[in-house]
């Protein structure tokens, strides 16, 4: 993981939630986590990471997350056994 993968990892660990990710950060952060990615229909992506599976909706026509799904990658993340303890 990079530099700037880490950063993501932090933002999304960041209390208060942060609104304004870039989506694309939080794509790389999981291909490099490991994640298996493959497309859904319409925005979908759909990920599985450690054998936890979820499905995301890329923002539009926005590139960056609100709170809720900010939230939701957190949760998932958590689930798969990822946690930010200050890398």
């Amino acid at each position: 993981m990079n530099s700037k993968q880490k950063k993501t990892l932090e933002l999304i660990h960041r209390n208060p939630i942060q609104a304004d990710v870039l989506w694309d950060d939080i794509e790389k952060l999981l291909v490099a986590l490991g994640a298996k990615l493959s497309e859904g229909s319409g925005s979908r992506l759909r990920v599985k990471l450690n054998g936890v599976r979820a499905v995301f909706h890329r923002p539009h026509p926005q590139k960056t997350t609100d709170k809720g799904a900010v939230i939701s990658v957190r949760r998932f993340l958590e689930n798969a056994g990822v946690s930010y303890d200050g890398i």
